[in-house]
């Protein structure tokens, strides 16, 4: 054999066993992989909703997946007030049979026998934003909807002048849900210490923007002595500021609201809204799908995790920190 097929055959050989070599590594790194992907279903309330904060918080729910490399399927009613199409679409994910249920509740006393459903197949659930009525969940992630509403009632309190009695209204969205009796029980208990300010009356838009704007309107021209409105979430209070806005009434009647979005931006710019209890929705999102893969791989997780919140009106909305929580879309 000539020297130069003797170099061929040895250059051959070496990148043969070069091949092997690294095949052999590769196949020994996959072996030390003990963690599979977990396998994860996240039903948030309206998942077809043009509301911004399902949006933010299902980013940091893609966001935590793509770190974790979990496998997450996004599912939801088309609206909150569809408590039994989220019923039935978390009894078909039951049988899917996921590592881990993520659950947004639409409601806080009807999920509680499909939470005991996911828990009996041996599902780890993880509830976020809105709680259910029993301790099936190994943890709660969500704002401290309480301490929430005390400072939309402190907020509205500063508003309204203490020499004389004041009226005001709560713009709820959809009864029933944890969430939205947290937040009008802490608007109470503040008030409660504000004996000239009284709480006429509580109205649900129902989460749809044009019930809130129709019901304000309608609010508005029956009891004109209505001088402030507090709204719990962000069609409440957009369809709120809206009707009042309307009527002229923008700065006459005082509104604190919850949430953000662009349109509720373009209300405190222009005066309608005084201030905002805006949450933390993208941390919610990232932190149920974290806490869900720990609890899937035996670790203890807490029991409730505050995602907090922040006041946010004319005088601080252009914080650096403050236009990161009102546009948290921009610079993606």
């Amino acid at each position: 054999m000539s020297e130069y097929r003797r170099r061929s055959a040895s250059v051959a050989i070496a990148a043969i066993l070069i091949v092997i070599a690294v095949v052999g590594i590769y196949k020994w790194a996959a072996s030390q992989r003990t963690e599979k992907p977990v396998d994860i279903i996240v039903t948030v309330k309206a998942q077809s909703s043009a509301i911004d904060f399902w949006k933010v918080l299902i980013t940091g729910v893609e966001d935590a997946a793509n770190e974790f490399g979990a496998n997450v399927q996004v599912i939801g009613p088309p609206s909150e007030t569809e408590i039994d199409i989220q019923m039935e679409q978390l009894e078909q994910a039951i049988r899917q049979k996921p590592d881990a249920i993520v659950m947004a509740a639409t409601d806080y006393n009807r999920l509680v026998p499909v939470a005991q459903q996911i828990v009996k197949a041996g599902i780890k659930l993880i509830t976020v934003d809105s709680r259910i009525n029993s301790d099936d969940a190994l943890s709660f992630i969500a704002t401290d909807n309480i301490a929430a509403g005390e400072k939309a009632g402190e907020e509205m309190a500063k508003l309204l002048p203490e020499s004389a009695s004041s009226k005001i209204a709560i713009m709820s969205y959809v009864y029933g849900t944890s969430s939205q009796l947290e937040r009008e029980k802490g608007v109470r208990q503040w008030l409660e210490g504000h004996s000239h300010i009284e709480v006429a009356s509580t109205l649900y838009s129902e989460g749809r923007l044009e019930k809130a704007y129709e019901l304000t309107k309608e609010l508005l021209t029956e009891n004109p002595g209505i001088e402030g409105i507090v709204g719990l979430n962000e069609p409440s209070t957009v369809g709120a500021g809206r009707a009042i806005e309307e009527l002229g009434l923008s700065g006459k009647v005082k509104l604190v609201g919850f949430d953000s979005s662009v349109d509720e931006v373009k209300l405190i710019e222009s005066g309608v809204l005084q201030a905002t209890i805006v949450q933390k929705p993208y941390n919610m999102g990232y932190l149920s799908v974290k806490t869900a893969i720990e609890a899937v791989r035996g670790k203890k997780v807490p029991k409730l995790i505050d995602t907090e919140s922040v006041i946010i009106n004319k005088d601080n909305m252009y914080t650096e920190q403050n236009q990161k929580l009102l546009f948290p879309f921009v610079g993606e």
